[in-house]
């Protein structure tokens, strides 16, 4: 019998950890594959978490509750960069190690919030809709020197957007609740402004801080009304930074004119989601993260947190 015995869950690396027997032979470890679609809700993880000693999850929710049912668990590891599906107050109290690689996915994440801004920008997805339905329309667009283009959360991803977005020649403005070092703001050719400011004045609001207490509907009723009708909202973060249906409300009112969505409230998207209707909307399954290199440094990563994590807890003893 192996020492660990480990879960697998994270949607992402389920088809390939067969790769990874070898590692986890090493390691004197077994695991299991769970069956997951997108993540494993409290009430999925109580009926099978009691007899792993880690587990390698996605967005699982990790309660005090389950993590109470798990008498045996030393190391969670989140596949990827949040962790705010784990209750990592209780982790702590309970002795348990909680991991993840931070800024995995910074460059297939920037890149998508670029294409996005383009699409609207050019009216590139609306032309298409077009055509394809036998309308020869040419629809007026701007280019991105013309724009503005505003960035919450000036971290890794933020970051990498607003370089992006730098040779185009936008107006780049940029807010978040930490200081943001002088050189950094000047290297990215940003104007760090408040919330409000960073709303009223941007064509494109990009979302890009952590979900915690103090951004969690960040995005609501209050801040779509301070945004240009013919501004445009992306979310390619976490979902309930947004309240969605304040985004619908303003979507529908035409406070603002449109939005991309690659990350939802409850995911999978639910099929009777107005949003699924709105033409002006363009959304995907939370899939900005894809990227084969930036996949494969993950699995890895999490491999060697997981066991790095076991080898701490035996040497605590």
């Amino acid at each position: 019998m192996a020492k660990w015995k480990i879960l697998i869950s994270a949607p992402y690396m389920l088809p390939v950890i067969d790769s990874f027997a070898g590692t986890f032979a090493a390691h004197d470890a077994e695991y299991v594959k769970a069956e997951v679609l997108e993540r494993l809700e409290e009430a999925d993880l109580l009926k099978v978490i009691a007899d792993f000693d880690g587990i390698i999850c996605g967005d699982d929710r990790f309660t005090a509750k389950v993590m109470d049912a798990a008498p045996r668990l030393k190391v969670i590891t989140k596949w990827g960069t949040g962790i705010d599906s784990i209750d990592s107050e209780a982790a702590a109290q309970r002795g348990i190690k909680v991991c993840r690689t931070p800024d995995a996915f910074t460059e297939p994440v920037a890149d998508t919030v670029l294409g996005y801004i383009l699409c609207f920008a050019r009216n590139l997805v609306s032309m298409d809709r077009a055509m394809k339905a036998g309308v020869w329309k040419k629809i007026p667009g701007q280019a991105l020197n013309e724009s503005t283009i505003g960035v919450i959360g000036v971290g890794a991803t933020g970051s990498g957007v607003l370089r992006r977005a730098q040779p185009f020649g936008a107006r780049l403005l940029g807010t978040d609740i930490r200081e943001i070092h002088p050189g950094h703001v000047k290297a990215l050719g940003v104007e760090m402004v408040s919330l409000d400011t960073l709303l009223a004045e941007s064509d494109f609001v990009s979302v890009n801080c952590d979900l915690n207490s103090t951004s969690h509907h960040l995005m609501s009723t209050a801040q779509f009304r301070r945004m240009k009708n013919s501004a445009v909202m992306i979310n390619a973060a976490r979902g309930p930074i947004v309240d969605e249906k304040a985004l619908v409300a303003a979507l529908q009112s035409g406070e603002i004119a449109g939005a991309a969505m690659d990350v939802f409230e409850d995911e999978p998207l639910p099929e009777n989601s107005p949003l699924l209707a709105m033409d002006n909307v363009l959304i995907a399954p939370h899939n900005s993260n894809s990227s084969p290199k930036a996949w494969g440094r993950i699995h890895e990563n999490s491999l060697k947190e997981l066991f790095l994590g076991l080898a701490e807890a035996e040497a605590r003893g």
